[in-house]
């Protein structure tokens, strides 16, 4: 088959690798009708992840048909249509059965082991995202090989286009859930950090949920508009002001948002002396934006953090966070939770995640997919590919 391979920071390419097949008794070979390529994969691209290794199989946001399931799989069967959640949960563990299918204990067991030896608890595999996350071949390819089949695939309606649910896998659970966990409701306040496909899709959420007021934080001019525009946001652009005292002094009271999204994550363009650390491999990640949300939100407010972060926090405020009683709620989505719900609010048409695809492309042409996304060319917000 025909798969998007890594090898090295940004040398991807589309080639010719084995077709997957069938290794447990639960696993499902899924036909891949639709792909994307998320933000958090730009980490990947660029070589910031740990345990990526040449020839990985990047991916974890794909739907498609059911091609053929194994002897154990009894909740689809061959021709069913199919969403995949890019956790991947077993369903029965503790932290399964408490709807944080992220937590799972049982699909990754490896991850302390790659993080230096530690006693890390481990946390779920996740689709094409390195071995720190248990080196599964994710899904921008034709076919993918899916584990706990009777647990990860979702079915959606044949009416919808995969379009409108494809999303329903990461980015779309991934902003709901910042909202959920930062306590957005009728008239609340709030600002995102990073108006990328995750903190669009938040801003979207967060109107649904009611929010009177949002500001979003970027310095792309057309994502900003865009925001503007499609979700009402009040645009913030961090190169021309600071972003924080902007926020904080048009808010009521000019007391601050009563919550912050950080959904641009540990590659946050911070001081130089962060760049020279992490350069050195002494730092792991930026601590820029959770800076700004600290400074941003209001006393006993929340910091939501969906952004993916990888090792140590350089000037990480603790103390100011203390100071300002404020409440931190992180980690990766519990998509399977969420499931549901969110494809009932797009059968209702109160979420259409799908306005946000700019780019249509062929697999064949996911790697300048790739580097169109990375570098910001052609006004682009998501890139959708077909095999």
């Amino acid at each position: 088959m025909r798969a998007l391979t890594y090898h090295g920071a940004k040398d991807v390419r589309v080639e010719s690798v084995p077709d997957p097949v069938i290794q447990e008794p639960d696993d499902v070979i899924l036909r891949v009708t639709a792909t994307a390529i998320c933000g958090s994969d730009l980490h990947l691209y660029r070589g910031k992840i740990p345990a990526t290794k040449h020839g990985d199989i990047f991916g974890h946001e794909f739907m498609g048909i059911v091609e053929e399931v194994g002897p154990a799989v009894t909740e689809v069967k061959k021709g069913d249509r199919v969403i995949i959640p890019f956790v991947i949960a077993c369903g029965h563990c503790f932290f399964c059965e408490h709807d944080l299918t992220a937590a799972c204990e049982n699909t990754n067991p490896d991850r302390g082991a790659i993080l230096n030896k530690k006693q890390i608890p481990p946390g779920a595999a996740l689709f094409g995202y390195s071995h720190l996350y248990g080196g599964v071949p994710g899904g921008q390819a034709e076919y993918v090989r899916v584990p706990k089949g009777n647990v990860g695939p979702f079915k959606v309606p044949g009416s919808l286009p995969d379009e409108k649910v494809l999303f329903l896998t990461d980015i779309l659970p991934t902003g709901w859930q910042a909202v959920v966990n930062a306590q957005v409701k009728k008239g609340s306040s709030v600002a995102i950090y990073g108006a990328g496909p995750v903190g669009l899709m938040a801003a979207a959420c967060a109107r649904l949920l009611g929010a009177e007021q949002i500001f979003m934080v970027d310095h792309h001019e057309y994502r900003l508009n865009y925001a503007r525009e499609t979700y009402g946001a009040i645009p913030v652009n961090f190169d021309r002001v600071d972003a924080a005292e902007f926020i904080i002094g048009n808010t009521a009271g000019q007391r601050g948002v009563d919550a912050v999204i950080d959904a641009i994550g540990f590659e946050a363009k911070g001081s130089m002396i962060e760049t020279v650390l992490t350069n050195l491999k002494i730092e792991g990640s930026s601590g820029a934006a959770l800076r700004q949300c600290i400074a941003a939100v209001r006393r006993g407010g929340v910091v939501s953090v969906p952004g993916v972060y990888a090792g140590p926090i350089h000037g990480f405020l603790f103390g100011d966070a203390f100071d300002k009683g404020l409440t931190f709620k992180m980690g990766q989505t519990h998509v399977h939770h969420f499931l549901p719900e969110l494809l009932e609010h797009i059968e209702n048409g109160d979420l259409n995640p799908e306005i946000i695809i700019t780019h249509r492309m062929k697999l064949e042409d996911a790697a300048e997919g790739y580097r169109i996304f990375e570098q910001r060319e052609q006004e682009c917000r998501k890139v959708i590919l077909t095999p």
